[in-house]
């Protein structure tokens, strides 16, 4: 068995959430935000898959778990504050073409997003949400505070983050409630510079339509590498469901439905195929596969019983994104207190996934840390001739006096 490669519901957010009965009636004002979610999803479903890529360079032969719904809700509520270059940086990074598609239809479209997937269900537990975590007496601009609220439906919280360890706890344990203790520990630490801090947290758990029986569960290997097997706790199951053999990319792809009728995708990619299959993660292969799949009977299908968990920082891969002002002087947040002296010193992610007989359970983080600049950097780079002068403190004397034209020469 080659590795296996899974995108679900928590993975990509590339699937149907909470899909309606075929006897509702859309209303025009729904159909239209409907025709809004699929752009959001193109965009999101790109962003997914480079972010992905980078992850899996980063992190070779390793487990690759995140919630790339999670990063780019954080970023988008990120960019209410953003302005400039800076603003079109971030929207860019998420894969939004600015020529087709205005800021304020894509936080109408996060907005309808947050809605959909917090609406009540009896087959699905599924909540996703911010939070903002502000230093006491920063300022905040009404309009921020306002977007804030109705767009990304954010909690506040006023927060001494001049105490760091307190600010990380609190911070840590509402992460820690909202997502049933499935991330522990988001923040690893925390600045005393901080003075805002974003957060977004999914939460999902659902059950199998045709669940896999504990009794059928047994020991088997499975193939790490051609040089490295495992024993893992092997479930199995006969079921008719969605089944395509991609030839051409060389995988094979089960879609398993749970009670919601929302569904996770497994891709098996061909011994020594993954790094190929990956290379061609884009949406369009994402679309072919959901329009090839189709009802087929698939006798003995195994799949492993599974715990895996993730933590990461994405500074580094969101600045090979391009999403790169942010972390710099020249970042422009203005939008969030007024001025252009915040700066963001942490992407951080979290993520865990539980795959059993009975369904999936799997949690969520993204943390932005925001500090203010205590000063303007100045950068004084000596990459020309220059003179150099060793002046004695206590006499003034010039004892070195020189011009440095080559600092390769002697």
């Amino acid at each position: 068995m080659s590795p296996l490669l899974a995108l679900g519901l928590l993975l990509a957010g590339l699937c149907s959430v909470h899909c309606l009965p075929e006897n509702v009636v859309v209303k025009e004002q729904d159909r239209r935000a409907r025709v809004d979610d699929h752009a959001l999803a193109s965009s999101n479903t790109d962003f997914a898959f480079s972010l992905y890529k980078q992850l899996a360079l980063k992190n070779p032969n390793k487990n690759v778990i995140f919630s790339p719904l999670s990063v780019s809700i954080a970023l988008a509520f990120l960019s209410l504050g953003a302005r400039g270059s800076t603003l079109t940086e971030i929207l860019e990074g998420l894969k939004f073409n600015l020529t087709e598609i205005q800021e304020t239809e894509i936080h109408r479209g996060f907005q309808h997003l947050l809605q959909t997937l917090n609406r009540p269900s009896n087959q699905l537990q599924l909540s996703v949400g911010n939070a903002m975590f502000v230093q006491e007496g920063l300022k905040l601009l009404d309009k921020f505070i306002e977007d804030a609220h109705v767009l990304y439906s954010s909690e506040a919280f006023s927060t001494n983050f001049g105490d760091p360890e307190a600010a990380k706890s609190l911070i840590n344990d509402y992460v820690k409630n909202k997502t049933q203790g499935k991330i522990e520990e988001l923040f690893k630490f925390l600045s005393p510079e901080t003075v805002l801090v974003l957060v977004n947290y999914i939460y999902f758990k659902a059950q199998w339509k045709t669940r896999f029986d504990p009794k059928h569960t047994e020991q088997a290997e499975f193939h790490v590498s051609k040089n490295e097997t495992v024993e893992v706790p092997m479930m199995t199951l006969d079921l008719k469901t969605p089944y395509f053999r991609d030839k051409e990319l060389g995988c094979t792809l089960v879609e398993l439905t749970y009670t919601s009728n929302d569904s996770a995708l497994f891709i098996l990619p061909d011994e020594g195929k993954m790094q190929d299959l990956e290379a061609k993660l884009i949406p369009e292969t994402l679309r072919r596969w959901r329009e090839s799949l189709h009802p087929s009977r698939i006798h003995e299908l195994y799949l492993p019983k599974f715990s895996i968990k993730s933590n990461y920082e994405l500074n580094d891969i969101l600045f090979q994104l391009g999403i790169k002002k942010i972390f710099t002087d020249a970042a422009d947040l203005s939008g969030v207190t007024g001025t252009r002296n915040l700066v963001v010193s942490q992407v951080v992610h979290g993520a865990a996934l539980d795959v059993d007989e009975e369904g999936t359970e799997g949690a969520a983080a993204t943390g932005i840390s925001i500090e203010k600049l205590a000063f303007q950097r100045t950068t004084v780079r000596f990459d020309r001739p220059f003179l150099i002068a060793i002046v004695l403190k206590d006499t003034q004397s010039i004892i070195f006096l020189g011009k440095v034209t080559n600092p390769t020469q002697a």
